[in-house]
């Protein structure tokens, strides 16, 4: 008999005052991590409150929670930019959820949050850690209504030996929202650990992802759908770390934009001395919708070992013209094929996703950007 979830929310500190200036200096284009960013048009002087996020929680009794600030810091990288520190500044209680030792919990964990604040800077920050051969899936969402805002999350998971997380995070800021997120995860020896990420919303939309594998035979998939609309930017960066030896890496990432949208996706995967025999394996796929709209596709590697495989690859182009004409000559309107072929272009990586509730939904969300551009 399944234990009934609890429900749990973690409120937003009061409304602080801010001078971001204190955090900076800020990135720019010229820094590499930063290219093709459009990060020179962010203003800072646009927010003067900084806040906690909102956030609900429905998990069962099974996985632990707290507030706990000593559970943070260990897995998110040393470096660190302007962004960062403001994020680290607003944290008071992070969410941190703990799985013993073999336990599998078999519904997911879902957390809600919530950005309300206009003119301000909302924080969050996240810690999931799973001790050897525990489960855990957890889906996460972020919404936001019409506000001038400023969203940074902050995502730790850590992996215990022969542990598995299913993640999911789906982003559906509005149009008026920076964001700028960091997910850091550490997988121990034979460890799974398979995320994906969901950017539909947002004026900026910037993730940066490090997947380090510490432990020999640990496993890491990354997966993401994104698709940009109006003048949206979806920014990703991605860095598989690869410290262990027999340690496996897949990465698909598929976008597509329209209007005068912009993608970006830069990735490295860096396999270390003490890498032998890891695969990597890193594709970025983008459709462009629009004549305005841009996509960039930066995919890197560094290797330090020879006996290892890897292979990356890139693809950035209009919908093909055959597949058009296929879904055509069916009988099905040009409007109507196009978004055929886009809703099958991601079709293989929602259906990943543990809910079929959220998959349809998140259908319907790419359907009504179709339905919003023959508005424009």
């Amino acid at each position: 008999m399944c234990t009934p979830p609890t429900h749990s929310s973690f409120e937003g500190i009061p409304l602080q005052a801010l001078t971001l200036d204190q955090f900076g200096p800020f990135p720019t284009e010229a820094e590499e991590i930063w290219r093709y960013s459009h990060i020179n048009r962010f203003e800072p002087g646009r927010y003067g409150t900084i806040e906690q996020v909102r956030s609900v929680i429905d998990a069962p009794p099974s996985v632990g929670q707290s507030g706990d600030s000593a559970a943070v810091g260990h897995v998110l990288p040393d470096d660190t930019d302007a962004f960062t520190r403001l994020a680290r500044a607003g944290i008071t209680r992070p969410i941190v959820l703990d799985v013993a030792a073999g336990v599998s919990v078999p519904e997911p964990v879902r957390l809600t949050h919530h950005v309300e604040v206009d003119a301000a800077v909302a924080v969050g920050r996240v810690v999931i850690r799973l001790a050897a051969n525990a489960d855990l899936t957890v889906i996460e969402r972020v919404h936001s209504t019409d506000v001038d805002a400023l969203y940074l999350p902050m995502v730790e998971l850590e992996l215990g030996e022969g542990a598995r997380l299913r993640y999911v995070t789906v982003q559906e800021l509005g149009p008026r929202v920076w964001q700028v997120a960091m997910t850091a995860s550490r997988t121990a020896r034979d460890a799974s650990l398979r995320s994906m990420a969901v950017s539909l919303g947002g004026r900026y939309a910037r993730s940066r992802i490090d997947a380090s594998m510490i432990g020999p035979g640990a496993y890491n998939e990354l997966l993401a759908v994104y698709f940009g609309e109006d003048e949206q930017v979806h920014d990703f960066r991605t860095v598989q770390r690869h410290s262990a030896p027999r340690t496996t890496s897949q990465l698909l990432f598929k976008g597509a934009v329209e209007d005068r949208a912009t993608s970006v996706y830069s990735g490295l995967i860096r396999i270390e001395a003490n890498g032998k025999g890891s695969m990597a394996n890193q594709a970025n796929r983008n459709l462009i919708l629009s004549p305005d709209a841009t996509a960039e596709s930066v995919p890197n590697l560094e290797i330090e070992n020879n006996d290892v495989r890897c292979s990356h690859a890139s693809a950035v182009g209009p919908i093909d013209e055959d597949e058009r004409y296929y879904v055509e000559s069916r009988g099905v309107s040009p409007e109507a094929a196009e978004r055929l072929i886009v809703l099958g272009f991601f079709g293989d990586l929602l259906q990943r996703i543990p809910d079929p509730v959220l998959v349809e939904q998140l259908g319907d969300a790419v359907q009504a950007k179709f339905e919003r551009r023959s508005r424009r």
